[in-house]
């Protein structure tokens, strides 16, 4: 007389529950070989093991209960080999989204950690900062002559233009605006283009721009409303330093800290222009 497992024994071999096998039964994955008619009760044939470890290792390649399901019941090795196909493709798009995810998490402890270690409101310094790659798109709108709404807005069709052209969002954090040098030396605020800063890894419809590595006449603050203020505090700290400025201005979110204020954007800016020491 053949042997017989109890679902209880099946369950204990394969380190499994009872509520699971019956699941298994019931959507044609793996079948008691026996069931008792008098009793109902669900016996196995310990051979079917080959069957259990195959459902689990299909798991463990992704798929669904259902899909495996749908996979043995055709029994077509090509339907296999195009849905592994498949299951390669979501995986490595998956692991490229936590690359995202891992970049951004690293950056924005960065940012954190910046923000703690940086100067006050108001300070002015010389700094060398390293290269930066950014993507940016036009202001058409000058903010300047309007508010922090009008602001929102443009961060508003940022993100519109990032999400259509498939670009993660992590990357939509600390965006900034520059202002053409020229503008800059007359003080006169013109918004020129609201950008992100990348890296190498971001996919983008074109290529992106570079800051190029040197030194930078600096200064800090924490109010968005102070930064016509303070950009004219940078501009007479070069001129009367005799600093020669090299570039176009740049307004760059070090950091957003909204995790206090929930009524509107808090950030902590550092304001920047490429200079030339004489």
């Amino acid at each position: 007389m053949e042997k017989y497992l109890s679902i209880g024994q099946m369950a204990k071999y394969n380190r499994t529950t009872i509520p699971t096998l019956r699941y298994y039964d019931k959507l044609g994955l793996l079948k008691p070989c026996h069931i008792d008619e008098q009793t109902g009760y669900r016996y196995y044939d310990i051979k079917q093991n080959a069957r259990f470890d195959l459902i689990q290792y299909m798991k463990e390649l992704g798929m669904a209960l259902k899909e495996i399901a749908n996979i043995l019941e055709k029994e077509d090795l090509q339907l296999i080999e195009t849905t592994l196909i498949k299951k390669k493709e979501a995986t490595l798009q998956a692991i490229e989204n936590l690359n995202y995810q891992k970049n951004a998490i690293h950056r924005t402890i960065e940012n954190i950690d910046r923000y703690r270690k940086s100067p006050v409101s108001g300070t002015l310094t010389l700094e060398y900062i390293p290269e930066r790659k950014y993507y940016a798109i036009d202001a058409e709108i000058n903010f300047y002559n309007y508010g922090i709404d009008t602001y929102e807005e443009l961060l508003v069709k940022l993100k519109d233009h990032l999400i259509q052209h498939h670009i993660p969002q992590v990357y939509f954090c600390n965006a900034g605006i520059t202002m053409r040098k020229e503008d800059f030396l007359k003080a006169e605020f013109v918004s020129d283009r609201i950008f992100i800063f990348v890296d190498d890894h971001c996919p983008l419809p074109s290529p992106p721009k570079i800051i190029e590595s040197g030194m930078f006449a600096c200064i800090y603050l924490d109010q968005f409303e102070l930064e016509k203020e303070y950009a004219k505090k940078l501009l007479q700290f070069c001129e009367h330093n005799d600093y020669e400025i090299s570039g176009d201005y740049i307004c760059e979110v070090l950091t957003e800290l909204n995790y206090f204020d929930c009524k509107e954007r808090s950030m902590f800016i550092r304001l920047q222009t490429p200079i030339l020491v004489k």
